[in-house]
């Protein structure tokens, strides 16, 4: 007869061995779930998508089930070291394995993907985003208003482009997108879709974004992985030691307020991208902006830059509310959070790209981040039209 406490307490040394002390799907530490046919340990999260394939997979708790002795002798002879050695053996480089904090759709695919297709054992040679040509139907946001149509999207890895027709039959992309500079993230919160893709570029050294989505999921995640394959072919060619910057995440998004270079301008209320591989803070006028209105370059301590949480000295007490106040060799910034854990994080985000070196492409990128020199002006002598806005305002208050 099983005994639930035996079992359960080798269960329990089991998963805090090496390799099963993380899920096997999202690395997520202590996991407490088990799928008794396949021989691993998962978190809570990736138990879910393991629930929805009872041909593949067969889930219990490790701390609240039963657990039969033939059960616990089978995992016994798994793990996830063992199973992920045959499930995991022929990943491609280029395919993106989700992490913990990843959203659902990257880890339901990557799961079907891992046990139900088994994309990754060697037995499936013909896979969508490996081909070098990607072609489909995407939804994608209009440039100035926030209406989704359809669009036809052709990837191709002879020459390394993204291109995108306003029709199905069109023979003229509306756009052709260099993979030089590509990226594409998941972004399901801000686009408002479970799938939702924000496709990055540049535009006469301007970030350019396209958001995208597609009903069906393994459809987006093929999409993704296809752009990451091109992109990881195109970096191999030019440099193969930029080959890790595929595509690249931020590390903090949000809202915050900015004002001029002289501190006196009115404050605008402007979303902000933080990015750590490019060294770059982009803002835009709202969270989905097609055009980028500016952009700042993010050094080190040794080329002048520093962060600190509060007003400026010299400045009138009070006016700056849970403000953050960024140093550059050129100018200071000053944002304004709406809250101060917003305030700590935002700080804390700046401190980490400051305190990473500098690698020889960051020098590039400097020289051709958007905002310049030449929208420093302290007074009123340089104007713009600012984009799609019609309004004329001073450069530097973008």
């Amino acid at each position: 007869m099983a005994s639930p406490e035996k079992n359960k307490k080798i269960l329990l040394d089991m998963v805090k061995q090496p390799s099963n002390d993380y899920c096997a799907d999202c690395g997520a530490p202590e996991p407490d779930w088990a799928s008794y046919k396949l021989g691993v340990f998962v978190c809570v999260n990736c138990s879910g998508t393991h629930r929805d394939l009872p041909a593949i997979s067969r889930i219990k708790s490790i701390r609240l089930d039963f657990w039969d002795d033939s059960l616990v002798e089978f995992m016994k002879t798994r793990g996830n070291a063992a199973a992920n050695a045959f499930y995991e053996k022929c990943v491609p480089p280029f395919y993106y394995r989700p992490q913990e904090k990843d959203c659902v759709v990257l880890k339901d695919q990557w799961i079907r993907a891992k046990y139900e297709r088994r994309e990754f054992t060697g037995e499936n040679n013909s896979l969508p985003y490996s081909s070098g040509l990607y072609e489909g139907i995407l939804w994608k946001k209009g440039k100035d208003n926030k209406q989704f149509l359809k669009r036809r999207f052709l990837l191709s890895e002879t020459d390394f482009t993204l291109r995108y027709f306003t029709k199905e039959d069109s023979k003229k992309p509306k756009a052709v997108i260099s993979m030089k500079d590509l990226n594409a993230v998941f972004q399901p919160e801000k686009i408002g879709h479970a799938h939702g893709l924000q496709i990055s570029y540049l535009e006469e050294e301007r970030t350019r974004n396209l958001f995208v989505y597609h009903d069906n999921s393994q459809e987006i995640v093929s999409c993704f992985n296809a752009i990451r394959a091109t992109r990881f072919a195109y970096l191999k060619k030019v440099d193969p030691n930029l080959v890790p910057l595929i595509t690249r995440s931020s590390i903090k998004e949000g809202y915050m307020e900015k004002t001029g270079p002289t501190q006196w301008e009115p404050f605008k209320k402007r979303w902000f991208i933080l990015n750590l591989t490019d060294r770059k803070l982009s803002y835009f006028k709202t969270s989905l902006d097609a055009l980028e209105l500016g952009a700042v370059f993010i050094g080190t301590e040794g080329h002048g830059y520093s962060v600190r949480e509060g007003q400026p000295k010299g400045s009138r007490s009070g006016r700056w509310r849970f403000a953050v106040t960024l140093e550059t060799p050129d100018r200071q910034f000053v944002f304004l959070c709406d809250q101060e854990q917003d305030q700590r994080e935002w700080i804390e985000a700046f401190k980490l790209v400051i305190s990473q070196p500098m690698l020889p492409q960051h020098y590039n990128r400097k020289e051709n981040t958007i905002y310049r020199k030449k929208w420093q002006c302290v007074g009123l002598a340089a104007c713009f039209r600012e984009p799609n806005s019609g309004r004329v305002e001073a450069s530097h208050n973008r």
